[in-house]
């Protein structure tokens, strides 16, 4: 029934921003459970740093949120405290007409067989990761799938391949990855350069060391005797042109780089540790991956795999919106201002989309595609991620080439805990496993 007119917001779980933060950080996929039972699939939640919220976990409003007019749902203007590290033009801050115009020349890169060509070079990077894993260390995949998705982005997207200058880039690239994100949403008063000691000051002086390489490489590729044949994104974006003939700029370039490192490798390095948490504590889908990988005929199931990975163990728990004017969504009268988190983590949980939800199921995915709207770990609609397709090849190149080469055990009895840090979840202790030997 509309609640139209309504003066209050959705029902949710009262007290200070404070205590549901701490929650959410800590326990975020107990916590959401817990208040969508209590409070049903459109709930309001105050968060520091964010403000008031309205989470949403029906599918056919997130549907229309994704699919309707966008005009009044602002995901850029959402991402804002992201503007300083990503940059101005980056695809990720932007809305309208600059967003489209975006997203067109960002989007052929990733599509098709461009993504394809990947393969070989994700290929080569994992076995020669897997090659330095001697029997009885121990190491958390997400630490080590940090290095290999790191390495997987210089060559695939910036089309470096040279060990100094992926060590250089890696040097000036990963400590703004480990505290740059968490960084750009310190409240507004924290935002200020107080030195080279304060959070803020660090985190621009690393922006500039990593700027001074990126403009530096973009320099030098434009400047290749061989762009026009070169095959890695960027490259291929240097050659781009918009409607009107126009080719990115330098700063459009930069900043589009500095987005493909932040939304390809952290997110995809956790999405590969959470994969394994998975398949190492489920030894039947372990054992049957290995066994159909092995009778040449296991792309279907591992493809199962990596997308069931990808419902139970999403990276991001919620997309963002921010309404410019009031619109109706679950039933309720929104007012305009209000950010609005289409849950992506509570509709892969539903019973009605996935019975026994909480279970670790890849064969749920052996009969068919997915529902746009049922399974959403890389968001929907004009704002699905660019780099979904080439997530999902890497994950599964990766997951094929360990599986295939050596035997993990977990460190941990349990599986480990999601907790969210920065904007992402990740697990608490990054998956620890110990290397018994060679599959």
């Amino acid at each position: 029934m509309l609640r139209a007119g309504s003066p209050r917001l959705p029902p949710g779980p009262g007290g200070p921003a404070v205590w549901s933060t701490l929650r959410l950080l800590e326990r975020p996929l107990e916590s959401l459970l817990e208040w969508q039972r209590r409070y049903g699939d459109v709930f309001t939640v105050r968060l520091l740093t964010f403000g008031t919220g309205v989470y949403v976990a029906d599918p056919a409003a997130i549907k229309e949120m994704f699919t309707g007019d966008q005009s009044d749902l602002r995901a850029g203007e959402a991402n804002e405290p992201l503007a300083p590290f990503v940059g101005p033009h980056s695809v990720l801050v932007l809305d309208g007409p600059e967003h489209l115009r975006q997203r067109r020349l960002l989007l052929p890169p990733f599509q098709g067989s461009a993504v394809q060509s990947f393969r070989e070079v994700i290929r080569e990077v994992a076995e020669a990761e897997v090659a330095g894993w001697r029997p009885g260390s121990e190491f958390t995949m997400r630490e080590r799938m940090r290095v290999l998705t790191f390495e997987v982005i210089c060559r695939a997207v910036f089309g470096v391949t040279e060990a100094g200058q992926v060590e250089r880039l890696r040097a000036a690239l990963l400590p703004i990855m480990d505290t740059g994100i968490a960084t750009a949403f310190l409240p507004s008063f924290l935002r200020r350069d107080l030195g080279r000691f304060s959070p803020w000051g660090r985190l621009q002086r690393q922006l500039a060391r990593a700027d001074q390489l990126l403009y530096a490489e973009i320099g030098r590729r434009r400047a290749a005797p061989d762009l026009e044949r070169r095959t890695d994104v960027l490259s291929l974006l240097l050659r781009a042109r918009d409607e009107e003939g126009r080719p990115m700029s330098e700063a459009e370039l930069r900043d589009e780089l500095m987005t493909m490192l932040a939304a390809g490798h952290e997110t995809t390095a956790t999405a590969l540790a959470f994969c394994f948490d998975l398949v190492l504590r489920h030894p039947e889908v372990l054992s049957r991956l290995r066994e159909e990988l092995g009778d040449g005929d296991g792309e279907d199931y591992l493809k199962a795999v990596v997308t069931e990975s990808l419902r139970l163990r999403p990276v991001i728990d919620a997309a963002e919106r921010t309404l410019t004017r009031p619109r109706v969504f679950g039933g309720y009268e929104l007012p305009a201002g209000i950010r609005v988190y289409p849950a992506i983590a509570l509709v892969h949980r539903r019973e009605d989309l996935y019975p026994q939800a909480n279970r670790f199921k890849p064969e749920r995915f052996l009969d068919g595609e997915t529902e746009s709207y049922a399974w959403l770990p890389f968001g929907g609609g004009i704002r699905r991620c660019i780099g979904a397709a080439l997530a999902q090849v890497e994950m599964a190149e990766v997951l094929r080439t360990v599986v295939s080469s050596v035997e993990l055990e977990p460190v941990r009895p349990e599986p480990d805990p999601v907790v969210i840090r920065g904007i992402t979840m990740v697990p608490r202790h990054g998956v620890p496993v110990r290397v018994d030997k060679a599959a």
